[in-house]
């Protein structure tokens, strides 16, 4: 069975973007940079607050759930997604106003449609004002990255407080991670700032995420994962099996048919009903993981909230599903 990548994956029909009528455009090397103000900081989902600074991601994983926002854009979710990132430039001036205006106090991920710490906060410094901003109002959140650049402001994360850091560690198979997630850190570079932020003062868990099924799903290659996880010393780690969501799909599964065609039928399986794996393949892999963490003292928690030292494994499945 063949997946073709649909029209999506084109350069768009207009010549100029529509993110062009609106943004100041600047170019940095590699990247084409939107400068844009925010017309709110925070959004609400199904998954509850969220505050990103950027769309768009340099580090380009070809399973980004975030790629079909740039449909919106008038750019394509392949590699425009992965080199043409807009920046929300008043974000944390926006965030303080929104925490005093409409915030109900429940926790806060940061860093959803594009890893925060990705190469263009580097140029833009977006971040030390999003911390000062949810530290101000007490605010609880949790930053989600896999870049060492968070090391720049552990210093004030430190001393936020409720606050807590998730690095995504799916693999540590570094020839699938290159080709998959050609612009992230190495698994041992990710691992290495997990232990680096839990030495300064920083809560940091491990979202194994996402686990790529008939790729990095074997018993042995998911023991690896969780023993690594656990030697660098990570307060939680919380597993996710691969959603391929409109925009990610095309684009993860035209590199499918390219890397692996005979994995595609399979998927076909797997996918054939949405953007969720079979409900009895997540639930055997997820469980297979927690067994796994439940060894070594580890669960699906925050990583700013205590971690117990044993939980029942009905509740740690309970906890995931």
């Amino acid at each position: 069975m063949r997946w073709d990548a649909p029209a999506l994956l084109a350069e768009p029909p207009e010549t100029r973007p529509r993110i062009e009528r609106t943004a100041v455009t600047r170019v940095h090397g590699t990247l084409t940079c939107y400068e844009v103000r925010a017309r709110t900081a925070l959004e609400r989902t199904a998954a509850g607050w969220t505050v990103s600074p950027y769309r768009g991601c340099a580090q380009a994983c070809r399973y980004c759930s975030a790629r079909r926002g740039h449909r919106y854009l008038g750019l394509n979710t392949g590699t425009d997604f992965d080199s043409q990132i807009v920046v929300r430039t008043d974000i944390a001036r926006r965030l303080r106003a929104e925490l005093a205006a409409r915030w109900d106090g429940e926790h806060i991920t940061v860093g959803v449609t594009g890893d925060c710490y990705q190469g263009a906060e580097d140029i833009y410094r977006l971040m030390p004002g999003i911390v000062a901003a949810l530290r101000e109002a007490g605010a609880p959140f949790t930053v989600h990255t896999k870049s060492p650049l968070i090391l720049r402001d552990a210093p004030l994360l430190a001393a936020a407080p409720g606050v807590g850091a998730v690095v995504s560690i799916a693999f540590v198979d570094d020839q699938i991670r290159r080709t998959v997630e050609p612009g992230a850190p190495s698994a041992q570079k990710r691992l290495e700032l997990v232990a680096e932020l839990n030495e300064r003062g920083v809560p940091c868990g491990v979202a194994m995420a996402p686990i790529l099924p008939l790729l990095t799903d074997s018993p042995d290659q998911l023991a690896a994962t969780v023993r690594r996880v656990a030697d660098a010393g990570a307060v939680s780690i919380t597993p996710h099996v691969l959603r391929l969501p409109p925009g990610a799909r095309e684009w993860y599964l035209a590199w499918l048919g390219e890397r692996y065609p005979a994995l595609e039928a399979r998927y076909g399986e797997l996918y054939g009903k949405g953007p969720d794996a079979d409900p009895t393949y997540v639930q055997r892999i997820t469980g297979q993981v927690l067994q796994l963490a439940a060894r070594y003292g580890m669960g699906p928690t925050r990583p700013e909230q205590p971690l117990p030292l044993a939980l029942p494994a009905h509740h740690r499945q309970l906890t995931l599903l």
